[in-house]
């Protein structure tokens, strides 16, 4: 049976779609971006802030459900300008260390909703 996750510290989902789903001890979340949850407005600064804001919407979605980054198992990181991969990948890496760090792709893409440079997905179990 699944459970729906939902939480008021990470973005509503722009559409038919939910925030994360718990199945059989398995955590499915939906990717991110960076908006942030408390103004509603996307934080597009710099691709490090974007980044961050991502993650911080990731790490309040785990939280909800119970889990933390020491239990993702999968990442999928889709970025709309390949030449900003090691900022991201800085950023992103923050999150980990290494003898917990999922496994994980990275792609570039045309275009990501609202226009963002990043977006993340992310599958975590305990």
């Amino acid at each position: 049976m699944k459970k729906i996750i939902s939480t008021k510290k990470a973005p509503a989902p722009l559409g038919p779609y939910n925030q994360a789903v718990l199945h059989g001890g398995t955590l499915y979340i939906s990717g991110q971006i960076a908006i942030n949850s408390e103004t509603g407005k996307l934080v597009l600064d710099t691709i490090e802030n974007e980044t961050a804001q991502v993650m911080h919407n990731l790490s309040a979605i785990l939280h909800e459900a119970g889990f933390s980054f020491e239990n993702v198992i999968k990442s999928s990181i889709f970025i709309s300008n390949m030449d900003d991969f090691a900022k991201i990948n800085t950023v992103y890496g923050s999150f980990f260390n290494d003898e917990t760090a999922p496994a994980r792709e990275t792609v570039q893409v045309a275009r990501l909703p609202k226009d963002v440079n990043v977006e993340i997905s992310m599958i975590a179990a305990k």
